[in-house]
């Protein structure tokens, strides 16, 4: 079977070839021809798991199709290419290639195209690289803004936003949430924004900035819906309790089902918050046991937690 593919995907590349060439009757070369048959060859390379020889094949096809000015389709058949890649788990020049036809799809006028595939290559690297996959998410956010497309916009930049904490890399992560949440404004989706709050809350507490998790809750008094929300309420008992180095208090909201659910980098932001001055997860006093916990560490419930959502 295998064989039979490679002899037939060598078959369509010597008609390729024939396509290209010219003679005293045909002066040009038949690029579109010569595309057709070198994506024929490529799936047949392809079905005969010869990657590296399907990845080529694309290649060239791309290659005729850039010569005939049909930039969609070669920036399809480079995208091809780069799934031969990840099909022989190489993962970085996947990427590169992906990001090729990306741009080929901008200069092509199909943007959207372009934003789906970068937000494919960020889930293709994400597992080995995650500076690489904030890159692609960020600039598939935004190849969609550019198109007015604040959905997938926000949805992209959340990617970002969490990779972001994940990271450290906090500073970062508060300006990429402030933009997400100022896209769902946009889009009134004013629960998600309200969402938005308690990340922002939990990284600028994480940066030791009171001040501006303080402004992020005020802020968004001006959402409908948000005064008075269990979202609002529970923030402002966590900037209260934090403000007053109140170890209790700060736990008890962290490790409410409202925080501790939330995607697992910002769950875990609310389970490490310590309180100014030392202070951190809720210490019980013997002399005071409360629910009949009778002084039990509290680590148990984060290891539930932990393996409970990983």
């Amino acid at each position: 079977m295998a064989a039979q593919k490679i002899n037939e995907a060598h078959e369509h590349i010597a008609k390729a070839e024939k396509c290209l060439k010219t003679s005293m009757t045909k002066w040009k070369p038949d690029y579109d021809g010569a595309a057709s048959e070198m994506a024929k060859a490529a799936v047949a390379f392809k079905n005969a798991k010869q990657f590296e020889q399907a990845k080529d094949a694309y290649l060239k096809e791309a290659e005729y199709h850039t010569e005939n000015k049909a930039l969609f389709h070669a920036a399809k058949a480079i995208e091809a290419a780069g799934m031969m890649l990840k099909d022989m788990k190489r993962l970085p020049e996947a990427v590169e290639l992906i990001e090729k036809a990306s741009v080929m799809y901008v200069e092509n006028g199909t943007s959207g195209t372009a934003g789906m595939a970068l937000d494919r290559a960020g889930k293709l690297i994400e597992p080995m690289d995650l500076e690489k996959a904030v890159d692609l998410y960020q600039k598939a956010a935004s190849v969609f803004e550019n198109e007015d497309r604040l959905r997938q916009a926000a949805e992209l930049l959340g990617k970002a936003s969490r990779l972001l904490v994940r990271l450290r890399r906090l500073d970062e992560a508060a300006v990429s949430l402030q933009k997400e949440k100022n896209m769902y404004k946009e889009i009134e989706n004013y629960p998600t924004c309200f969402k938005k709050t308690i990340a922002q809350v939990l990284v600028h507490l994480h940066r030791g900035d009171f001040v501006a998790a303080d402004k992020c809750v005020r802020e968004s008094y001006s959402l409908p819906g948000f005064s008075g929300s269990e979202d609002c309420v529970a923030m402002e008992t966590l900037l209260a309790g934090y403000d007053e180095q109140d170890e209790d208090q700060v736990y008890r909201v962290c490790n409410s089902p409202l925080l501790k659910y939330m995607d697992n980098d910002y769950a875990k932001l609310a389970i490490s918050l310590k309180v100014p001055g030392g202070g951190g997860k809720k210490k019980k006093s013997p002399s005071a046991p409360q629910g009949g916990a009778g002084g039990a560490p509290p680590a148990e419930e984060d290891d539930e937690y932990e393996g409970g959502l990983c």
